[in-house]
């Protein structure tokens, strides 16, 4: 059985496209590892247009998940069962069990919902044939018991039935799928790495379902012409031969399928402090965030890629990347003009190096100071000062307080926002919103209570709120057409509440 399920994993790994070797996406692999690296994050959703990649990224994660180890017995309730969790059984399959639990060695499921399911076939139902020939109700598992341990891959989110959508969200939520239903009574672990995507062009996804994903980001991209060229041959080349083009890639896919298994091994020993914390809570207040899953979210993003760089503490690097993640996707408004900071330059997270050894971190010091030097003319007195406060100086730097960033950011993409444009919004914003609210009688009348996103054609908009929402993204935009002034672009556009 073993060699059965690594052979059945080298293929899959050999027939996906290489997550490696897909261009450019930086930001969604570093999202897909850290969602990798901690199972119950929460979830990564993708949009993105047609043709960008969505679910070679979803697939090339899967070919980096370590096989998982699995109860080798028939569990009429559960699937992909852990051996060494037995509060996760049934009691029935407890009772069958006597000394050593026997497993097997499996690689990790990758179940995709497909469109028009039914609730039966997702939750599971009652196998009616079983339960003739033994004359009681017997369950039979569904998709979500499938993809437990596993990846659990939803296409065209948009288009799938919102009740379809709430039982799989609270499912993975919860870590349980509980069926209560014709006769049955019963529950077991539900634990995917839940990944979905879908085309704004074929409809929008509410709010609310969004808001219980972890990290939602964008699969469009600027894409320069060399690498449209670099992305079709590597497209041609593995059409010809998949085995060949993972050799060609085998080394850097294996180093980071290394790196995420060390990373969910040292997970559970990665500390964050109260201060760090709060500073994850301020820039959601500052953002204008609403509800607490955007501070839970980024914690446990934080985590997730401090165990992805090696370390057991957050630094400031990974609440920054919480931050860009989780909590400037959500943020409905921008600080005020006085408070804006110019935010880091890279505009694309690429994944964190793999953790060097001790011997490459001392041959990467930096060397001693050459002759002359300003170092080197140091006053004696103080050198004999510095001497003396060794000591107390040690035990500062072990009582030293956690790395928190000094600046807040709350631009997913890092572009400069052009204060003279944030100055007139305000403006705009504090004169439309002066007054008090009226009765609304007429769809096309009455006083501007409120902008919102549009739902359909929008009839009258809002012009203050749609230069807001377009404000962070015109330096990128004007990149690229240079000879306009402000760019509004369809996303940006909000309808007047009357």
């Amino acid at each position: 059985m073993v060699a059965t399920g690594a052979a059945v994993k080298d293929d899959r790994a050999i027939r996906a496209f290489p997550l490696a070797a897909i261009t450019g996406h930086g930001t969604l692999k570093l999202a897909l590892l850290l969602a990798a690296v901690d199972p119950g994050l929460g979830g990564v959703v993708i949009a993105g247009g047609r043709g960008t990649g969505k679910s070679v990224l979803a697939r090339g994660l899967h070919a980096l998940l370590p096989p998982i180890d699995i109860l080798d017995v028939d569990s009429g309730v559960g699937r992909n069962l852990d051996p060494q969790k037995p509060d996760e059984w049934d009691e029935t399959t407890r009772e069958r069990i006597d000394g050593t639990p026997p497993s097997t060695v499996i690689p990790a499921p990758f179940v995709q919902i497909p469109l028009g399911i039914t609730e039966d076939r997702l939750v599971g139902s009652v196998d009616v044939a079983a339960s003739l020939s033994s004359g009681r109700a017997v369950f039979q598992p569904g998709l979500l018991a499938d993809a437990h341990r596993g990846v659990l891959y939803v296409d065209e989110l948009n288009l799938l039935d919102d009740g379809i959508v709430n039982l799989m969200l609270a499912a993975v939520g919860s870590g349980e799928n509980r069926v209560e239903r014709e006769g049955l009574s019963l529950s077991h672990p539900c634990r995917p790495l839940l990944v979905a995507t879908y085309n704004p062009e074929e409809g929008n996804v509410r709010d609310h379902l969004l808001d219980r994903f972890a990290i939602a980001l964008s699969a469009n991209q600027l894409v320069s012409t060399e690498q449209r060229v670099e992305i079709t041959n590597a497209v041609i080349s593995h059409g010809q031969c998949s085995r060949s083009f993972a050799t060609t890639w085998a080394e850097e896919t294996d180093a980071l399928a290394t790196q995420l298994l060390l990373a969910r091994q040292w997970l559970p020993d990665v500390q964050i402090s109260r201060e760090q914390i709060q500073y994850l809570v301020n820039e959601a207040i500052r953002g204008g965030v609403e509800g607490h899953r955007s501070e839970l979210y980024a914690v446990r993003v934080a985590r997730a890629h401090a165990a992805l760089s090696g370390r057991d503490q957050v630094d400031a690097d990974d609440l920054q990347v919480a931050v860009a993640l989780v909590i400037a996707p959500r943020a409905s408004q921008l600080p005020p003009p006085d408070q804006q900071m110019e935010p880091p330059p890279p505009q694309d997270q690429e994944p964190p190096p793999p953790p060097q050894d001790e011997g490459d971190q001392q041959q990467n010091n930096p060397p001693p100071p050459p002759e002359g030097s300003g170092e080197e003319d140091s006053d004696p007195a103080e050198d004999n000062a510095e001497e003396d406060n060794a000591d107390e100086g040690d035990s500062e730097e072990d009582q030293a307080p956690p790395a928190v960033p000094e600046e807040f950011m709350l631009d997913p993409e890092a572009i400069a926002v052009d204060p003279d444009l944030l100055l007139f919004n305000a403006a705009k914003s504090k004169s439309g919103n002066s007054g008090s609210r009226s009765v609304v009688f007429s769809d096309s009348r009455g006083r501007y209570v409120k902008p919102m996103l549009p739902r359909g054609p929008v009839r009258r908009i809002a012009v203050d709120a749609t230069l807001r929402a377009a404000a962070p993204y015109q330096k990128i935009r004007r990149a690229r057409e240079p000879n306009r002034t402000v760019i509004v672009e369809e996303g940006d556009l909000r309808a007047k509440l009357l």
